[in-house]
């Protein structure tokens, strides 16, 4: 991984530390009020952005206000359907809390290969690469060449894994969702926009799952030929400044349609988005940016008296 990413993250802590300074600064002088509005409550939104009038090319959408746990929008969100790629979020946390080393090498072979949908890999057989950087493959390129491979070295091989799997999403009371395998490229791999907000909960609390899915450009090492091999963010959202993402997740197969799950903050309101079966390649993204332009609108439209006004 490229050390851009924790300079960032540094230089962001700076900022933060800073933007504390002065609003304690501003505090003392009695105009705190005036540097940091009150919150937009979640009851504003509704009552103000009319959310039925969202037209969205997803056909189902969920968007969860963090901060109160309100939903703002929701279409279909407790049917199950196949949720492609978005299952490598699970295979991710499977192998994390397993405890399994991140840094002992497993090999490529013909069994990692896509039998199923032919998808390519960047990730010769025959590679050597770490199980950390399979994963950071896995999530952030959503490789299933390396989604397989995490699955085949788990312990007691992909039954075992996949097993694991299901029991965590018994545990999380994910009830509408099944796994078949450890990439996605299985039909059986069902859940719903709901229990999807529950797997989303769980990846947050592991600090390598935001930073592979948030990383724009990354590269792993063959440990067999010490070739470098380039990987790209499925999500492009992570390369535009404008969006704030603190865990992303693509996906697509013909049964799925296109797929995107995130965590992100819009104008300081902390956000999980689950957008399944979105129509066209770049629908996901389309619909993204309705949900965050109306939220901004939204806020812009309420009147100052009532925008802080107890709901």
């Amino acid at each position: 991984m490229k050390p851009a990413k924790p300079l960032l993250a540094f230089g962001a802590l700076l900022a933060v530390a800073g933007t504390a300074v002065i609003l304690n600064a501003v505090s003392a002088t009695g105009t705190d009020a005036q540097a940091v509005p009150p919150y937009v409550k979640a009851a504003q939104i509704l009552a103000y952005g009319k959310p039925e009038r969202l037209t969205l090319r997803s056909q189902v959408a969920l968007v969860l206000d963090e901060r109160e746990g309100v939903v703002l929008y929701e279409r279909a969100t407790g049917t199950p359907r196949p949720i492609a790629s978005l299952t490598k979020l699970m295979t991710a946390l499977v192998t994390l809390e397993s405890g399994v080393a991140l840094d002992e090498a497993v090999t490529i072979t013909v069994e990692d290969r896509d039998r199923l949908r032919g998808s390519h890999s960047r990730i010769a057989i025959g590679a050597m690469l770490s199980r950390g950087d399979l994963l950071r493959a896995a999530l952030g390129a959503s490789d299933n060449r390396a989604a397989s491979a995490l699955a085949r070295a788990f312990p007691g091989g992909r039954e075992a894994f996949i097993a694991a799997m299901n029991a965590r999403a018994q545990a999380l009371e994910m009830t509408g969702t099944r796994f078949a395998d450890a990439s996605g490229l299985a039909a059986g791999n069902v859940s719903t926009a709901r229990d999807l907000l529950k797997l989303l909960d769980a990846a947050r609390a592991q600090p390598l799952i935001h930073n592979f899915t948030t990383t724009s450009e990354f590269h792993v090492t063959d440990q067999a030929t010490h070739r470098v091999i380039e990987f790209v963010n499925t999500n492009r959202l992570v390369r535009q400044e404008r969006w704030e993402i603190a865990l992303s997740k693509t996906g697509y197969t013909a049964d799925a349609g296109n797929c995107l799950v995130m965590h992100v903050t819009v104008a300081g309101r902390p956000l999980s988005i689950v957008l399944l079966n979105s129509w066209g390649r770049a629908s996901k993204y389309g619909d993204a940016q309705r949900i965050r332009d109306w939220l901004i609108d939204t806020e812009h439209r309420i009147p100052p008296v009532t925008a802080h006004a107890n709901f």
